[in-house]
């Protein structure tokens, strides 16, 4: 089960991932020899601070803190150097080599993973976003993936809210229909005997399926690069079996992976959503960067007791995450265990996530618990973490500063997020915005604004894919599990369609049990009848609890510790 639910892969279980709260970050140290050389944030923010406005509204802290077996971190105002034990930054020796230096780059020239290929519908297009560029995505007549921009050369209505007429897709405004590379077939306004023009065809996107994930290709300048295609060699190993979700987040996508990269969060944030996450074992990591790249970078990560078996981290432009390990068991067999993330920009303020969890190693649980229940988990954990990830994203719109000047990194927690942070500071001019760790750059486009269709559509609109209806199960809200996660998923729509159907089925034997019972004379009629009555109720209760699971949000209940 462990397997099915973390991101992070370690001797016990694999785990999942949180920022780290903006705190103040010319937090500086002059310290003592301490026999540790790692420090929690309850010990650097204890009581003696004094506070006074720096640049920018920063906050200088003054403060005496205990680190380690009891010796002090002695905070002075305003100046000293940082901790290296401690915290996390550029090195003089960094900026000399120009590891922080501007590097080449173009977001447009790379691959986005849009989807997984088993959830595209087979009767209806796809409307999904890369940054704030708008794309519509469908099977044509010989199932063959076709991608265009998401809007019609004739009046800019979203291809997406059409529909497929014989493989083509058409444009429900007027009619218009598109088929293969773009181009027009039929324009039902034309006079007889005229010509559709030229001009009347959209644009185009190369699209892959690779792997069971159908990936885009950006550029409107170059050729599609092969070698940029990623490829998971765990995913190609024979005997590997993975389970993979979709979740459309409420946040942008570096805050997205800035979470998926942070293991120390995950005693906190998720303790108790199963049995291997619980605060008590919050404790200082060990991490080591191997590899850094113009493309991302590369590490090892452990908790400071199992540092003879650490698990693998590997970043990758633009957005791909992994988290990799390899056990040997009894008989000297190597096991290949994943855990990999695709996080789609989706815009400004959201994300689309693809989560793919696989092993080499058989197990008898993905076959006997139901996948919507899985999956629910996963949307649990996601919840979890929502409240946050969405506030700390609103900070960095508001301050309009780097993360420099809002963090605080930890070496013993939060060495992969300021890896990725600075190699924000390098590429991120060649994206549409970005806020690195010493460089930021900020939308330059509006944002975009979706609206999910209304009225009587709405209920039917609901269980389409990226489609949104009315009321509390379908609300077309980010915030929402049932727009979030099920209607991107056929196994969970699948799911609660089934159960809506026995609900309904259970009830009216329900009342006709309730009716029959009421007629009969008999008195050991009446009681097998209401006997079936309440058994056939607590059927319709089951089916209910289910669809809730499914497509209610997790609530924190704040507990006494």
């Amino acid at each position: 089960m462990a397997l099915l639910h973390h991101p992070f892969i370690s001797n016990n279980s694999l785990a999942r991932t949180l920022p780290f709260s903006p705190l103040p970050h010319n937090l500086t140290t002059a310290t003592r020899k301490t026999s540790r050389a790692t420090v929690s944030v309850a010990e650097l923010l204890i009581p003696k601070t004094r506070l006074k406005q720096g640049r920018r509204g920063s906050i200088f802290c003054s403060a005496v803190a205990e680190v380690g077996g009891g010796a002090l971190v002695d905070e002075k105002e305003g100046g000293g150097s940082e901790d290296d034990r401690v915290f996390l930054g550029h090195t003089l020796v960094e900026e000399e080599k120009g590891q922080v230096g501007r590097v080449e780059y173009d977001w447009r020239e790379e691959w986005y993973p849009l989807y997984l290929t088993r959830n595209i519908p087979d009767d209806a297009p796809l409307g999904l976003t890369v940054f704030d560029k708008q794309l519509v995505l469908y099977k044509d007549g010989s199932g063959v993936l076709r991608c265009y921009e998401d809007r019609c050369p004739h009046r800019l209505a979203k291809l997406s809210e059409g529909q497929l007429v014989d493989g083509k897709l058409e444009c429900l405004y007027h009619g218009w229909q598109f088929e293969g590379d773009g181009k027009c077939v039929r324009i039902p306004q034309l006079p007889k005997g005229a010509q559709i023009p030229r001009s009347a065809c959209t644009k185009t996107y190369e699209v892959r399926d690779s792997q069971g994930v159908v990936w885009v290709w950006m550029s409107d300048k170059n050729p599609p690069n092969p070698d940029k295609l990623p490829w998971f060699e765990n995913f190609a190993r024979p005997g590997f079996q993975d389970n993979s979700t979709i979740h459309e987040l409420p946040y942008d996508h570096s805050i997205l992976l800035e979470n998926l990269m942070d293991p120390a969060h995950v005693p906190i944030s998720h303790d108790r959503t199963d049995w291997s996450a619980k605060r008590e074992d919050a404790q200082a990591l060990v991490f080591k960067v191997t590899e850094r790249t113009d493309r991302g970078f590369a590490g090892e990560w452990s908790k400071e007791s199992e540092q003879d078996n650490p698990s693998s981290l590997r970043f990758d432009a633009p957005c791909v995450l992994q988290n990799n390990r390899v056990i040997v068991n009894n008989k000297g067999e190597k096991h290949y265990l994943s855990g990999l993330f695709l996080c789609r920009p989706a815009g400004q303020g959201k994300s689309m996530l693809i989560v793919r969890f696989g092993s080499t190693v058989g197990s008898f649980l993905p076959k006997v618990i139901p996948k919507w229940y899985i999956h629910q988990n996963a949307c649990k954990v996601f919840e979890q973490d929502m409240g946050f990830l969405s506030s700390q994203n609103e900070v960095l719109m508001k301050e309009k500063v780097p993360t420099k000047e809002l963090y605080i990194n930890l070496r013993s927690s939060d060495t992969w997020v300021a890896e990725y942070r600075k190699w924000m500071d390098k590429v991120g001019h060649g994206m549409p915005y970005h806020f690195g760790h010493r460089t930021i750059s900020l939308p330059r486009e509006p944002a975009v604004v979706e609206h999910a269709p209304a009225g009587l559509i709405a209920g039917a609109s609901a269980s389409l894919p990226a489609k949104g209806g009315l009321g509390t199960t379908h609300a077309p809200n980010p915030a929402n599990r049932y727009f979030r996660h099920v209607v991107h998923c056929k196994d969970c729509r699948s799911a609660i369609q089934a159960f809506e159907a026995w609900k309904n089925a259970l009830s009216i034997m329900a009342l006709a049990s309730t009716a029959l019972a009421i007629l009969v004379s008999g008195r050991q009629w009446k009681a097998l009848l209401l006997v079936s009555t309440a058994l056939f109720l607590a059927g319709v209760q089951a089916c209910s609890s289910v669809i809730a699971i499914n497509t209610t949000n997790f609530i924190r209940h704040h507990r006494r510790l």
